[in-house]
């Protein structure tokens, strides 16, 4: 029988956090991950080059039978998901889903937050694309939202200097300035699959009464539940425990630094998008 593996796609490594917990709280289910590292980051580029980057990448995943596609990348849920449900979805395969991190990472966030004021840590495609912004209010109305964009974050993560005295300079400038933005800020949301592997150098910064949110814990619950709710998805995915990697990059390079996201060696295969 064919696998029909969840699709997990990035523009880089900061998809393998979330593919970390998808994997702990969903081990069964087979996986295929894909990081477009030969054109990331994305973060900085328009909205028409990640819509077309990331439509290429979701046909080549529902070319490989995947009948679930989770972006587990801010930027690409920001700038290209709604445009690829409404318009492509239908054609390429309308029995298939594409999932953002966006929505469901909304849906909770104000239920931690005691003061109403959350702050979201993000990449520049992310605060300029308000996505945050516009869906944490249609939960949460009174919720107040500060934004900020740290662009040297992935930059530093992505050549491993995420524990190097360059990156405590940057990391402290960005939080300083959230805490001066707003005083009732008591809840920090890490919107880029990559921050996780700076949340302790964040918490060290902060009083105690500032919590620190990572995504992949909630999107992995949001989809366990999507799952249980949607049974004619649920059924047709594959359950053998496998997962698959792919990169558009060097594959040795990949493998290397995928380890520091997904705390785990793997081995890769490399595929030509262009």
């Amino acid at each position: 029988m064919p696998t029909a593996p969840i699709g997990v796609f990035d523009s880089g490594y900061g998809g393998l956090t979330v593919l970390r917990s998808l994997v702990d709280r969903l081990p069964q289910y087979d996986y295929l991950y894909l990081g477009d590292n030969a054109r990331a980051p994305y973060g900085n580029r328009s909205f028409e080059t990640v819509y077309r980057y990331t439509l290429q990448c979701v046909e080549w995943l529902l070319q490989q039978g995947c009948p679930l596609i989770v972006l587990a990348c801010n930027t690409a849920s920001a700038k290209a998901l709604r445009n690829i449900q409404q318009n492509d979805l239908h054609r390429l395969d309308p029995n298939a889903r594409v999932l953002g991190v966006i929505r469901p990472t909304a849906e909770v966030v104000g239920n931690y937050s005691k003061q109403g004021a959350v702050a979201v840590l993000a990449t520049n495609g992310t605060v300029q694309s308000r996505s945050y912004e516009l869906e944490i209010e249609k939960f949460f109305p009174a919720m107040k939202v500060v934004q900020e964009a740290c662009p040297m974050w992935v930059p530093l993560i992505e050549n491993n200097e995420h524990n190097s005295p360059g990156a405590d300079y940057f990391v402290r400038q960005h939080v300083e300035r959230v805490l001066r933005q707003h005083p009732d800020v008591d809840t920090l949301l890490l919107a880029c699959t990559h921050y996780p592997l700076l949340i302790e150098k964040i918490r060290q910064l902060l009083p105690e009464r500032i919590q620190v949110l990572a995504q992949g814990d909630i999107v992995s619950e949001s989809l366990q539940d999507y799952l249980q709710r949607h049974p004619e998805i649920n059924e047709r995915l594959s359950r053998e425990g496998q997962r698959t990697f792919y990169t558009t990059d060097a594959v040795d390079d990949f493998n290397n630094k995928a380890t520091i996201f997904f705390g785990e060696r793997i081995e890769s295969r490399h595929i030509d998008l262009r």
